[in-house]
């Protein structure tokens, strides 16, 4: 038997997603001292912006 793959309708767009994720990372490293779990946290965040940027500019292309 062949395994079945899970499907999910996603409800939000991929930018909204992302924008709510980078807000939650920034909120878990208001509540962490200065260090390398905060830094990691915040490069997270970062990232996730970058992906709202690239989306964002792919969309414009099309």
């Amino acid at each position: 038997m062949t395994k079945r793959r899970r499907r999910f309708k996603q409800t939000d767009s991929l930018e909204a997603r992302l924008a709510q994720f980078a807000t939650n990372l920034r909120e878990q490293a208001d509540h962490q001292p200065p260090g390398d779990e905060r830094n990691s946290l915040l490069k997270r965040a970062y990232n996730a912006d970058q992906a709202i940027d690239i989306d964002r500019h792919l969309r414009e292309q099309r």
